[in-house]
């Protein structure tokens, strides 16, 4: 199964890098010719590209959710997205629309698609380190990213 697991962010904006460190984590761990560990600042149809051909692509991305605990792991799928699905323009597409146009336009996506997000507390600072709290939560994140590519 060829996968890909991409990192997403902002490596210089603090807890938005958090998907970069996760794949550096990763690096340490594992080499597989039919895996593709990368990082990237893409959003919306530009991941298309990204994704495309792979059988299986797991996110990894920081999150923000009012009231959130920072450091905690969410691992969700798209149906956890389907609410979030808009296309009033082309600017500013998110991941769940930018999949729906995907499959609208017969890309070839990947049938498994897994997204484990960290609930961060500062993305508008430029610093290359994460909070304490999301920097804590880090080797969780690789751990649960290598369980999920071991097969548990």
């Amino acid at each position: 199964m060829k996968t890909l697991v991409l990192g997403l962010g902002n490596p210089i904006l603090t807890d938005d890098s958090v998907g970069f460190r996760v794949i550096q984590g990763l690096r340490a761990k594992f080499s597989r010719p039919n895996l593709t560990l990368m990082e990237s600042s893409a959003s919306g149809l530009t991941l298309l590209d990204l994704i495309a051909g792979y059988d299986k692509v797991i996110f990894i991305d920081a999150i923000q959710n009012e009231g959130g605990q920072a450091g905690k792991m969410y691992r969700l799928n798209t149906e956890n997205l389907s609410g979030t699905c808009h296309l009033a323009s082309s600017h500013g597409i998110n991941l769940a629309t930018a999949l729906e146009l995907g499959k609208r336009l017969e890309i070839a996506l990947p049938q498994q698609i897994i997204i484990f997000a960290i609930e961060v507390v500062d993305v508008n600072t430029f610093s290359e380190r994460c909070t304490p709290e999301v920097e804590k939560a880090i080797p969780l994140a690789v751990s649960m990213v290598a369980e999920e590519l071991s097969g548990g």
